[in-house]
């Protein structure tokens, strides 16, 4: 496995991070064997979020792990918080709140990563800040992060924190790729040319911020995957036609045509097959040409101007 280091930390990660979201979707022992395999492959970054199945997810990574501390040093964990029913949190109290119930089922004293959790309008910079200065200073959280935030966003609370925001965990497929879209359509009078995330890409690029793309097979908000979709029909020909070609999946093209771009993305991979993986991983070693990116790219209704 690949590895790169995340946003303008020391730490050294993998290119790819194992989304934990579905993982009660396994039983304990299914659930053991499947981050063992992570493991033997190399992908000891394991993405967590206090929402997901209300913390149980958590839980049972601790046990199928067998959380010690001689395992937590062969492994980066990263968590997420601040979704609450029917709102966002992002204060002072909440936050400080989440990591300790977090670190608890996670059976560990620390974070490697800690991602706000989408936008909270409300917040208060100041407190956060507070927060993360706690989190720091008892070593409860190394880095910090946040997701599906805009760069106006981010710069709000960066002049409050102290800390450098490491990470941005955004929606980001082939077939949801408006952040780069818009890129190609600048001052055009097209659908593609609306900048919707205030040219988050190029930001984070400037800022040394890791994207994290979340949901790389899905397209819409979780309408289901592109790959073997009837109603994607040239696209899955092209991406087919070049996994032919590197005698992978495509499954294999559909993570390789990520981690093609120069941004030097972190796609978070949330697959709970074990051959989905395989064939995940199998993307960090493909360097997809420009014309193989590109023909991707435009076989998925996107039109260069």
């Amino acid at each position: 496995m690949r590895t790169m280091k995340l946003g303008t930390s020391s730490l050294e990660v993998p290119v790819l991070s194992v989304g934990c979201m579905r993982l009660t979707s396994l039983n304990e022992r299914d659930a053991e064997q499947y981050i063992q395999h992570a493991l033997e492959l190399g992908a000891n970054f394991f993405d967590h979020a206090d929402i997901y199945d209300s913390g149980k997810c958590e839980e049972l990574f601790a046990k199928a792990i067998h959380m010690n501390d001689d395992v937590r040093e062969k492994v980066i964990l990263q968590s997420k918080c601040g979704i609450r029913k029917g709102m966002f949190d992002f204060s002072k109290e909440h936050i400080l709140h989440s990591v300790d119930n977090i670190l608890s089922r996670l059976q560990t004293d620390y974070l490697d990563v800690l991602l706000l959790h989408r936008p909270d309008t409300l917040v208060e910079p100041e407190e956060v800040a507070e927060a993360f200065d706690l989190l720091e200073k008892s070593g409860k959280v190394r880095h910090f992060g946040v997701s599906n935030q805009n760069p106006m966003q981010i710069q709000l609370l960066q002049k409050y924190v102290k800390q450098p925001i490491v990470a941005n965990q955004l929606q980001l497929s082939i077939t949801n790729s408006n952040m780069i879209s818009n890129g190609f359509n600048v001052n055009m009078e097209n659908d593609a040319a609306v900048n919707r995330d205030g040219s988050v890409l190029d930001f984070c690029r400037l800022h040394d911020i890791t994207i994290q793309p979340w949901s790389p097979f899905q397209y819409g908000f979780f309408e289901g995957v592109f790959l073997g979709n009837e109603k994607f029909p040239e696209l899955n020909q092209k991406i087919d036609e070049i996994a032919n070609k590197y005698e992978v999946s495509n499954i294999t093209i559909a993570v390789a045509w990520l981690l093609r771009h120069p941004a030097n993305m972190q796609p978070v991979i949330g697959t709970m097959n074990r051959e989905r993986l395989n064939d995940c991983v199998k993307a960090t070693g493909i360097n997809l040409t420009r014309e193989e990116w590109y023909s991707i790219y435009r076989a998925a209704g996107n039109v260069l101007p």
